[in-house]
C-alpha cells in the first residue's frame, strides 16, 4: 500500500493488488513470487521486478540491481531468487515496474450462464477494448451465500442468487476510451454496457450491475477482496491454489466435486478464482476431522490439477504446507537440480532451512 500511495502521487500505478495490500511488504511478494487479481493483464511479481540487491549466505551483496527491461547476460538470477521463499537469500532491495495510472475504469458485477460463457464474455471484452481487462474473478452462489452471512450490512449487486458470478475491471489511459460523454459516461464504460446488452440478449449473461461511482465500485471489490475471510471462518480447512489451463477451468470443478463428495460426503468447497488466468483457490470444509481424510482431499485435488495439464501452486508459493505435493509432484529432475542450486549456494542450510525443498529421505 505504501507503494501504491507514493506512485500514486505522481499519477503512476504499482499494478499488483490483492485483498491483503494492507498487511503485505514487497520483500515477502518478491519471495513468493506472489500474483493477484490484476495478473491477467500486468503478470506476476517476476513480472514487475527489474532488478534486485540480495544478501547471500556467506555476507556478500549480490547486486543485480539493474534498471533495464533487456540484460540478457548470463543466467536470470533475478528469477532465481523471486519465488525461492528466502531460501538462497535475503532481498534488501528491488527496482519495481510502474505503469501510467488509468484515466477511467469501468468496473461490472455479471451473473454468466457458466464459466465457458464467461470465457468468452472475456474474449470478447478484450477484442472489443484493445485489451483494457484488468481483472476477471469468479465468485460461486456459495460463496455469495457465505459472504452475505458473514456480511449482513453489505449490499449484495443482484437479488437473486446466481451460479456464477464474474466481477470484471477494465481500465485504460487511452484519451479516446476515457473521454466523458454527454450523457457522463466515459466511451470504455459505454463499450462495457453495450457488450454486457448484447449478451443478456443472447442468454449468456442473466444480471449484470456496471458501478457507477467510486463507492460502488469498492463495494463490488469488497466482495472478492474478503475471500479469506470467508474462506478462513471454518475450521478444519483444506485449501488449495491451483492453476489450470483457461480452457479447463469449468472441467475442474466438474471432476473435482464428485470427488469431493466420494472422499467426505459432507464436505463443502468455498471457492473463488482469477479466472482470467485460470488460477483457482478450491478451498474446503471438510466434514470429518480425520488428517488422512484431509490429505486424500488434498491429494485428489492435485490428481484432477495435474490431469489436466496444471499446476499444484499457482501464487501462494510452497512454504512447509505443500512441502509433501512438492515430493510427490515435482518432476524428479527438477527436484534434483533444485537441491544442487540450493547445495551450492547455502552449503549451510542456514537460509529460510525446511522451507520450498523436500528433504531427501
Amino acid at each position: 500500500s505504501d507503494l501504491h500511495q507514493a506512485a500514486d502521487q505522481h499519477d503512476l500505478l504499482f499494478p499488483m493488488t490483492f485483498g491483503a495490500r494492507g498487511s503485505a511488504m514487497i520483500g515477502g511478494m518478491l519471495s513468493t513470487n506472489a500474483g493477484g487479481s490484476n495478473v491477467l493483464r500486468y503478470g506476476n511479481t517476476r513480472d514487475l521486478c527489474l532488478g534486485l540487491e540480495v544478501v547471500m549466505p556467506d555476507g556478500e551483496i549480490m547486486e543485480i540491481m539493474s534498471e533495464l527491461h533487456k540484460d540478457n547476460s548470463g543466467y536470470n538470477l533475478k528469477h532465481l531468487i523471486i519465488g525461492a521463499e528466502g531460501t538462497l537469500g535475503i532481498i534488501t532491495a528491488a527496482v519495481m515496474k510502474l505503469v501510467a495510472k488509468p484515466k477511467a475504469r469501468a468496473t461490472a458485477m455479471i451473473a454468466t450462464q457458466s464459466l465457458d460463457t464467461a470465457l468468452t464474455l472475456l474474449n470478447e471484452l478484450q477484442q472489443s477494448t484493445g485489451g483494457s481487462v484488468d481483472a476477471f474473478e469468479f465468485m460461486p452462489r456459495r460463496y455469495m451465500s457465505r459472504y452475505k452471512e458473514l456480511f449482513p450490512e453489505k449490499r449484495l449487486p443482484f437479488e437473486a442468487m446466481h451460479e456464477t458470478n464474474i466481477l470484471v475491471e477494465l481500465a485504460t489511459t487511452a484519451s479516446d476510451l476515457s473521454d466523458v460523454q454527454e450523457d457522463g459516461k466515459t466511451l470504455l464504460g459505454e463499450k462495457l454496457e453495450n457488450i454486457l446488452a448484447q449478451e443478456f440478449e443472447k442468454g449468456s449473461v442473466h444480471e449484470a450491475v456496471v458501478a457507477q461511482n467510486e463507492a460502488q465500485r469498492q463495494e463490488m471489490w469488497h466482495i472478492r477482496e474478503a475471500a479469506a475471510e470467508v474462506t478462513l471462518a471454518h475450521t478444519p480447512l483444506v485449501s488449495n491454489d491451483v492453476a489450470v489451463p483457461l480452457d479447463q477451468v469449468s472441467t475442474f470443478f466438474e471432476k473435482m466435486e464428485p470427488r469431493l463428495a466420494e472422499i467426505d460426503a459432507g464436505a463443502i468447497s468455498m471457492s473463488v478464482a482469477h479466472l482470467g488466468d485460470g488460477n483457482i483457490h478450491y478451498s474446503v470444509w471438510p466434514q470429518s476431522q480425520d488428517p488422512e481424510v484431509h490429505a486424500e482431499i488434498m491429494e485428489s485435488v492435485e490428481n484432477v490439477v495435474l490431469s489436466l495439464g496444471g499446476s499444484f501452486s499457482a501464487e501462494h508459493g510452497i512454504g512447509i504446507t505443500k512441502l509433501p505435493s512438492m515430493q510427490r509432484r515435482k518432476n524428479e529432475v527438477a527436484m534434483r537440480v533444485m537441491r544442487e542450486i540450493k547445495q551450492a549456494i547455502d552449503p549451510k542450510n542456514i537460509m529460510n532451512p525446511g522451507k520450498v525443498v523436500p528433504a531427501t529421505a
